[in-house]
């Protein structure tokens, strides 16, 4: 059976962290949130953030309020740790 593209597959375990973020209202929060289970069951170290209340592109909609200005500085966290 083919892979799909959010599929890690066997080497799993050579994946780099992974950083996955969702707004609690995103129409993708589902699929966001079974993949970080997925890495984490094949070992990969994720760190996952639900922003309650928060819908798709909230970080664009709405970027000066708190969940965006906390969004923003937790991807820079993350790229600056790398």
């Amino acid at each position: 059976m083919p892979r799909c593209a959010g599929d890690p597959g066997p080497r799993a375990g050579r994946l780099p962290p992974a950083y996955i973020e969702v707004g609690q209202l995103d129409v993708f929060r589902d699929e966001d949130l079974a993949y970080a289970a997925k890495l984490s069951r094949a070992g990969v170290p994720v760190e996952f953030h639900l922003h309650p209340g928060a819908p798709h592109e909230f970080d664009s909609i709405a970027f000066k309020a708190g969940v965006a200005r906390r969004a923003v500085a937790d991807r820079v966290r993350v790229l600056r740790s790398l």
